[in-house]
């Protein structure tokens, strides 16, 4: 990479404030960047690195416009237009050639869209769809009549079940299962039978799903996840959740079936999901955060049991005083002690000198 700053904020529609014939030869984090190199600041309270760091161009918001030594490059969203950066300077993407490898296994009345590529030892079952320029990566397992859209990414050992549906621009990484079945069992004398779960999973456009996520099947219709959702890895999701568009799932989130995620939601990491409740529109789950209730749109829940961040905070805060507070109830009570056992002693002067 050799670019000058002048270069690099016409590429993301920058606004440069301090030198614009500086030259770029690198890209790197503002913590370990060096003389030479382009960084970025996205987190305000990561600010007083602006001070600190060697970096000569610091990509920022509009709301930075601090005099330091750096040259900064103001844009709407730093971090997209960081990523647009690291996209031309970066590695060559990995491309998989189109064709059939000849270890794999296609089944009976498959169909495979222009420029697809199917990868070593991948298993495909019977009346498989597969869309245009869509990659089956190594190992992976796709069942009977699951269809699969175009410009998708499937990483080796993913396993797509039976009946799946699946949209346009999917990725799915590596040891993800789509389709099992469903957690449902009943219960008699003891003994605990399966309940048959047949149903389905439909997954939509431009959704990427990490590695090793489980997405239940639904016991009947089918398990949903919207257009444009992003989840991240050793996610489980149960049968019949509905989840809606653009929502964010991070690491270790556990949802229980029957639940419906709306729109634009956020569930940070760890978070727990109680089954047949509604998560409203815009809603943050914090971190850790076991939902019992319904969460109402646009609200920020944090704790278990969930509550308003702001009322958690206030519960957290009087739990750490009450090893405090237990001491001066212990107090108190030694004092109304030695208080009873004084009137005990002037009631029983009293009645002497009354004798």
């Amino acid at each position: 990479m050799r670019m000058k700053v002048k270069e690099i904020a016409e590429i993301i529609n920058g606004k440069i404030l301090g030198d614009e014939n500086i030259i770029i030869t690198g890209v790197s984090g503002i913590k370990e960047a060096k003389e030479g190199d382009l960084t970025f600041i996205a987190n305000k309270k990561y600010k007083n690195l602006l001070y600190t760091t060697k970096a000569s161009a610091i990509i920022v918001g509009y709301d930075i416009v601090n005099s330091v030594k750096a040259t900064l490059i103001q844009v709407e969203n730093p971090s997209l237009a960081f990523a647009k950066i690291m996209s031309i300077v970066g590695p060559e993407p990995i491309t998989f050639p189109s064709g059939i490898h000849p270890t794999a296994i296609i089944g009976k009345n498959v169909s495979l869209g222009k420029d697809v590529s199917i990868q070593p030892y991948a298993i495909i079952e019977d009346h498989v769809k597969i869309g245009d320029r869509t990659v089956i990566g190594a190992c992976v397992y796709i069942g009977h009549y699951t269809e699969i859209g175009f410009d998708c990414l499937i990483y080796p050992q993913v396993v797509i079940r039976e009946r799946i549906k699946i949209g346009n621009r999917v990725i799915i990484h590596p040891g993800t299962v789509i389709g099992g079945d469903g957690f449902g069992f009943a219960t008699v004398k003891g003994v605990h039978h399966k309940i048959p779960q047949i149903g389905t999973v439909e997954i939509g456009n431009d959704v990427e799903i990490g590695s090793n996520v489980t997405i239940d099947r639904a016991r009947f219709d089918k398990t949903y996840i919207g257009n444009g959702v992003k989840i991240d890895n050793l996610v489980q999701i149960a049968h019949n959740v509905y989840i809606g568009d653009n929502t964010i799932i991070v690491a270790q989130v556990g949802i229980s079936g029957s639940t419906i995620i709306g729109k634009n939601v956020i569930i940070a990491g760890q978070a727990g999901i109680i089954g047949h409740i509604t998560v409203g529109d815009n809603s943050v789950i914090g971190g850790k955060a076991g939902v019992t209730k319904n969460v109402p749109p646009n609200s920020y829940v944090t704790g278990f049991p969930a509550r308003e961040k702001w009322e958690d905070m206030r519960f957290q805060a009087y739990t750490r005083k009450l090893p405090e507070l237990i001491e001066t109830v212990k107090s108190l009570e030694e004092r109304i002690k030695q208080l009873e056992e004084k009137i005990k002693e002037k009631d029983g002067e009293k009645v002497a000198k009354n004798d």
